[in-house]
């Protein structure tokens, strides 16, 4: 289950300056052909705009003129119009392919990022936060990219040459409108920075109530069978109602900056209009030039509104990059070695652990083992037992380097872990853990996944030799049946065959069970039991259990407790020599008694 986050949304700090959205050039620059051809669509858009009040103007002052020199006002206008259009709908092509393509590209950058992250990193963040970070906040940066920054340039862009044409037009009256212009900035710069901060906080809100979400569903059935619908019910709408708070905040200020803006702006071109309106009177423009400057006053009041309304959308956009930015360049506790050691070929399965010592992060109090030497040889069988929370399972978390030791070193064929490739010598291991992850996908595909490459008959040949051919046949399309999320259509015992099948599928030289039979039934035990004896005559096997009869026939049983190993022999040398194994042995295989 998902860990939650160390910080909550109110303890995260605020986002930064719009500056934070440098962190998408990395992956703008790759499709530059593209924000070329938008930029050019663009500014012909642009550029046609504005010189549609130039043919206004001329039909408004030429209307008493022929009827053949005012069609060919209309006709002009019509073309302009249709070139408007044209450049419209490639503007729209061009940046809406363009921000899919780069939100494509985020998205995969930070899957590809996380999906390798090492255990560490999801003790401190819930994967629900994650998905979020994936959909959320790509999307809202997608809405910047495939649309808002479009339309920010273009008013940027109808904003100045508006006012180039203002000042032809009558710079009089430009200078008056000029006045207005600081007065409108204002409320933008002071309620902008309100509103960048809320937009931080109502996405983080959005974050922490999907993780919320996505642990509660992935242990729906625990939730239920302990009668807490109700406690998870409360939970989730708090998290919800305070994201809802968060988004009231934000969209109340940015209602009131909005607000303003309009106001201040219009009531300016009011007044403006006003005085303009007094000079046609006393002729000093005529009709068609106040209407000229009436359309283009309107066109760049109408676009410092839209960019007053983008400039919210680019403080979200800000957050929204920030968090990713912030996923990418986490860094891992775990890193390959710049130049990795090959782990020999063919591996021969020797495993050493050399003075070992280890703490979990979240725990560092509690040592989960303390100097522990300990040699597999090829080949050997080796089984670990003690009372739970005495290091067995960290043994086999430290063999995939999930985690690196604190001090010590742990080798697979003489070469330390820390020198090789995590994906060198995790070929060579193979995995059978306590709680058997299926995924949402047919019986066949969950065991091939083992070895992707394998044919149908080597998916068939492991599934009968995990003994689970029998109960695969009978589902509704045999092997190819879809077992459902997290494998529901399936029992306990049948998920842990399915799970041994894969790693017997994947023939790697060492084999790693962790109380691979602990949900079977006596009788799935034995059978799976016997493939699993089978399978590990040709390789080093490792056997975490706590049921002593799955582990008699070992040819060595490590006993831990406590983090250390506090003996080692076969089964009847630990019982003859009492101690923690025999008091173990004499628990399970005589009652107590």
């Amino acid at each position: 289950m998902a860990r939650r986050s160390k910080l909550s949304p109110d303890e995260r700090p605020a986002a930064k300056r719009i500056g934070a959205l440098r962190g998408l050039f990395p992956f703008l620059t790759p499709y530059k052909g593209l924000a070329a051809g938008a930029i050019v669509a663009l500014v012909l858009t642009a550029t046609i705009s504005l010189i549609l009040p130039l043919a206004v103007r001329r039909v408004v002052d030429g209307f008493n003129e022929g009827a053949q020199l005012l069609d060919a006002y209309f006709g002009a206008a019509l073309l302009i119009t249709g070139l408007l259009a044209i450049g419209t709908a490639a503007r729209y092509y061009l940046v809406t392919r363009f921000g899919e393509r780069v939100v494509a590209d985020i998205r995969k950058a930070v899957f590809d990022r996380v999906i390798a992250m090492s255990p560490a990193f999801y003790e401190k963040i819930l994967t629900g936060e994650i998905i979020s970070r994936i959909t959320t906040d790509t999307t809202l940066i997608l809405s910047v990219i495939g649309s808002s920054v479009s339309v920010a340039l273009r008013n940027l862009l109808i904003f100045v040459g508006g006012l180039v044409m203002l000042l032809v037009t009558s710079a009089k009256l430009t200078g008056l409108v000029l006045l207005i212009v600081p007065v409108v900035i204002v409320p933008i710069v002071v309620l902008g920075r309100r509103l960048r901060g809320l937009s931080r906080e109502n996405q983080d809100w959005i974050a922490q109530s999907s993780g919320s979400a996505s642990e509660a569903l992935l242990a729906s059935q625990t939730i239920q069978a302990f009668t807490h619908e109700t406690r998870t019910r409360d939970r989730f709408a708090t998290v919800t109602e305070k994201s809802f708070e968060a988004a009231r905040r934000r969209i109340g200020t940015r209602s009131i900056m909005t607000m303003i803006v309009i106001f201040l702006v219009f009531s300016g071109v009011v007044g403006v209009l006003w005085i303009g309106a007094r000079d046609v009177r006393i002729g000093l423009m005529s009709v068609g030039e106040l209407v000229q400057f009436v359309i283009y006053a309107v066109m760049v009041a109408g676009s410092v509104g839209a960019l007053s309304e983008i400039w919210g959308e680019l403080q979200r956009a800000a957050g929204a990059t920030e968090r990713l930015v912030e996923l990418l360049r986490t860094k891992d506790s775990l890193e390959d070695p710049a130049d990795p050691v090959p782990l020999p070929a063919p591996a021969r399965g020797a495993i050493a652990f050399d003075h070992v010592s280890f703490h979990y992060p979240s725990r560092p109090d509690t040592s989960a083992l303390e100097d522990v030497t300990l040699d597999i040889a090829p080949g050997e069988t080796v089984a670990l037992v003690g009372p739970s929370g005495a290091g067995k399972t960290t043994v086999v978390q430290l063999i995939q380097r999930f985690w690196d030791p604190e001090a010590g070193r742990v080798s697979i064929d003489g070469v330390d872990l820390k020198q090789m490739a995590r994906a060198d010598f995790r070929r060579a291991v193979a995995l059978v853990p306590q709680d058997p992850v299926i995924f949402a996908a047919s019986a066949r595909e969950n065991i091939r996944f083992g070895r992707p490459e394998a044919s149908d008959a080597d998916v068939e040949a492991a599934a009968r030799a995990a003994h689970a051919w029998d109960f695969l046949q009978a589902l509704p399309d045999g092997l190819d049946t879809y077992v459902g999320e997290r494998g529901v259509m399936l029992s306990g015992g049948q998920k842990q065959r399915v799970a041994i099948a894969r790693a017997i599928l994947r023939d790697a030289p060492i084999l790693l069970l962790d109380e691979a039979t602990s949900a079977l039934d006596a009788a799935s035990e034995h059978a799976v039991q016997a493939a699993v004896d089978q399978l590990a005559r040709s390789r080093t096997t490792i056997i975490v259990a706590h049921r002593l009869a799955t582990v008699k026939k070992a040819d060595r049983i490590v006993v831990f407790d406590g983090g250390r190993i506090v003996a080692q022999g076969t089964h009847d040398e630990l019982v003859g020599q009492g101690g923690l194994y025999a008091e173990l042995a004499r628990l399970q295989f005589t009652g107590g008694l």
